[in-house]
C-alpha cells in the first residue's frame, strides 16, 4: 500500500535515475545486494546502540529496494527469477534490521524488549510467508497494513525520533495482525471459489 503511494509520487525522478543506471549497465542484482549490505551496516549500528544513525541508514537502504526493480524494468531485465531473488534478499534484510534491534535490547539487558523484538522478527517473516503460500492457491494476497515499506517507515521513525520501544510494540502486534488478515482473506477467497465452482 505505502510502496504504491510513494512510488507514484517519486516515479518521474526514480524512473530517470533508473534509466541512467540502466544505461551504465548497473545490474539490478547489484543494487539489491547493495541494499542488503547497507542494512547490514544498520544492524551493526543498532547493536552498537546508535539507533538514530541506524534509522537513517535503513531509509537509505529502502531507496535501493525501490531502484532495483525500476532498473530491471528500464533495462528489460525484469523476470520472475529476479523478483524471486529480490524477495529472498528482502527477508535477509528484515533479519538484519530486526536482528540488530534485538541485539540492541539484549546488549542493554532489556529482556522484555529483546523477546518482543523476536516476536516482531517472526511477524515480519510471517507477513511475507503467508502471502507466498496464499498465492499458490489464490491469484493475489496483497492485503493488510504492515507490508515491508510500512515496517521500514515505522522502525525508522521510532529509531530517529526516539520511540523505538513503542515502534517495536506496534510492529509486534500489527505484523501478526497482518498475517492473520491474510490468512482470513485467503480462506474466504478459497471458500468463494469453491462455491462458484459447485
Amino acid at each position: 500500500m505505502l510502496r504504491d503511494i510513494v512510488e507514484k509520487r517519486i516515479e518521474p525522478p526514480l524512473t530517470a535515475l533508473a534509466q541512467a543506471l540502466a544505461r551504465r549497465q548497473i545490474s539490478p542484482t547489484l543494487l539489491t545486494l547493495t541494499g542488503l549490505s547497507i542494512n547490514a551496516v544498520a544492524a551493526g549500528l543498532y547493536a552498537a546502540g546508535f539507533t538514530l544513525a541506524a534509522g537513517i541508514i535503513i531509509l537509505f537502504a529502502g531507496l535501493f529496494d525501490m531502484l532495483d526493480g525500476a532498473v530491471a524494468r528500464a533495462s528489460g531485465q525484469a523476470s520472475k527469477l529476479g523478483g524471486f531473488i529480490d524477495s529472498v534478499v528482502d527477508r535477509y534484510s528484515d533479519f538484519l534490521m530486526f536482528g540488530g534491534v534485538l541485539a540492541h535490547f539484549a546488549r542493554e539487558g532489556d529482556l522484555p524488549m529483546t523477546l518482543l523484538s523476536a516476536v516482531t522478527l517472526c511477524g515480519a517473516f510471517l507477513v511475507s510467508y503467508v502471502r507466498a503460500r496464499a498465492e499458490l492457491v489464490i491469484p493475489t494476497c496483497a492485503v493488510g497494513l504492515m507490508e515491508r515499506p510500512e515496517r521500514i517507515i515505522v522502525l525508522a521513525a521510532g529509531s530517529i525520533f526516539g520511540f523505538l520501544n513503542v515502534a517495536i510494540w506496534f510492529l509486534a502486534v500489527t505484523t501478526h495482525l497482518t498475517a492473520l488478515h491474510r490468512i482470513i482473506f485467503t480462506r474466504r477467497a478459497v471458500n468463494a471459489s469453491h462455491q462458484h465452482g459447485s
